[in-house]
């Protein structure tokens, strides 16, 4: 059962928004995150879409939390409650845009864009422009930014990769022609980079270095780049919105569920563990690349995506747990395992290299690496027999990997929202989902539920078994 309530919410926050993908939002972000720290600020994180890499860049190597906003996993309201959990607890939102500030749903759509994020939380924009290369230019690319800005939320631009000197040259010519504030520019520099691809975050030295540059980054940042200016436009240039906050009851008995995290099996999405919290899971973290064995006394399985493919080697040598793995999807046990987790459950996995390492074994089929992206992007899923949904219903995610599988399925169906292109997909049972679109639960809470209550009569027959 869920009560509502409703209110009003105005707290400071602001989008980084760029003009194109590779024009520096998550290394300005970065900047901007450390900066705000560094001056004893608190500080929470958001990145705008369905990517995981941000949010774990945020909460390991800067210590912010940070979670997923996406227009297209949740209709306005859910957007909105999704960002006001826990907002009274610090002092201002940082949100990173995704790819260009109009891109969305195709690269056409305006739903799922940063815009569209903006609009809905009703939020100022500040707009990185990689201005290397460029002079007057520019002028009209910015301008036709502010142009097409029909609700006016952007509020500053800063430009990346521009010396001092061009930037004391052009930034009076920007803002006297377009009436648009210039909040500083950020240097070019050759060994600072900071990029989603680092988050392998494979060795504690390679966090350590990222945590260097990150606070150098910091510097540079409040050293070139107003933080004023930012911190005024977040706190006076937002609009009011009002949410209503729906709460669940909390169930009333926990269910032990193993869910593994390690640095091969690390993408989750926080609000996905919320909403199966909520329903009565209890985590049981476990690893399969280090532990022997599953925890005790679960009664569920979660194996969520990451990089098996960058650890198949250590995964492989630890034949205990992949046979302890093995056992458990066999009897029944219910379990989720979405991209990498479902790699994990072939019978090999094949490197980009051509050597073959043994897997699980669930699936006897084998995981290959194709040398491209196989498929990417938002897709619909629908299931053929109602199994984790109830009849026609469908939930959303999201596809991005470079391997695929011999046999990826037929119990499902996923389509793109925007071109219609379908295929088969996912291995579904009452108790299991084994397949690449890593699921929004909230999209569609009944998955979770679904999946909890399995595992709560898993627990009662394994009882009685014993």
């Amino acid at each position: 059962m869920r009560k509502e309530n409703v209110r009003t919410l105005n707290p400071p926050r602001i989008l980084i928004a760029a003009a194109k993908s590779g024009s520096g939002k998550t290394t300005l972000t970065c900047a901007l995150l450390e900066a705000l720290k560094s001056r004893g600020l608190s500080v929470r994180a958001f990145k705008c879409g369905p990517d995981y890499i941000d949010p774990m860049f945020h909460q390991k190597v800067i210590g912010v939390p940070s979670r997923n906003l996406d227009t297209f996993f949740s209709d306005e309201n859910g957007v909105r409650e999704l960002f006001a959990a826990g907002e009274a607890t610090c002092d201002i939102s940082i949100v990173e845009g995704v790819m260009g500030l109009y891109d969305g749903l195709g690269g056409i759509k305006a739903e799922g864009s940063a815009y569209d994020l903006a609009c809905t939380l009703k939020m100022p924009v500040v707009l990185i422009v990689d201005a290397h290369g460029m002079g007057r230019s520019l002028l009209p690319l910015i301008a036709g930014f502010l142009h097409y800005d029909v609700e006016k939320w952007i509020c500053g631009v800063i430009l990346n990769r521009v010396s001092e000197s061009f930037y004391q040259t052009i930034a009076p010519v920007i803002e006297e022609e377009l009436n648009v504030p210039v909040c500083g520019f950020f240097p070019n520099v050759k060994d600072l980079k900071i990029e989603s691809r680092h988050l392998g975050l494979k060795m504690p030295q390679e966090i350590a270095d990222l945590k260097a540059q990150t606070k150098r980054a910091g510097e540079l940042f409040s050293e070139h780049i107003s933080l004023e200016k930012i911190l005024a436009a977040a706190r006076e240039k937002t609009e009011a919105f009002p949410v209503r906050e729906a709460k669940r009851e909390k169930a009333k008995q926990a269910v032990r569920i193993g869910i593994a995290k390690d640095a091969a099996f690390c993408f989750y999405y926080e609000d996905n563990l919320r909403l199966l919290e909520e329903y009565g899971a209890e985590f049981i973290p476990f690893s399969p690349l280090s532990d022997e064995k599953l925890p005790e006394g679960i009664a569920g399985l979660i194996l969520g995506g990451g990089y098996p493919e960058l650890f198949a080697a250590d995964l492989e040598k630890n034949a205990a747990m992949r046979k302890a793995v093995q056992n458990a999807v066999e009897k029944k046990m219910p379990v989720i395992a979405e991209c990498g987790g479902f790699m994990y459950l072939h019978s090999a996995l094949v490197d980009e290299n051509g050597v073959s390492h043994a897997m699980c074994g669930v699936l006897p089929k084998e995981c290959v690496y194709k040398g491209k992206l196989v498929r990417f992007g938002y897709v619909e899923v629908r299931e053929r027999q109602p199994h984790f949904l109830n009849e026609g219903a469908r939930i959303l995610g999201h596809e991005f990997h470079y391997y695929d599988s011999e046999d990826n399925g037929a119990d499902c169906v996923a389509k793109k929202p925007v071109s219609g292109k379908s295929w088969d997909c996912v291995h579904e049972t009452d108790t299991c989902y084994m397949g690449f679109p890593h699921l929004y639960y909230p999209s569609n809470p009944a998955f979770a539920r679904h999946f909890v209550e399995a595992a709560a009569q898993y627990e009662k027959q394994d009882a009685r078994g014993k």
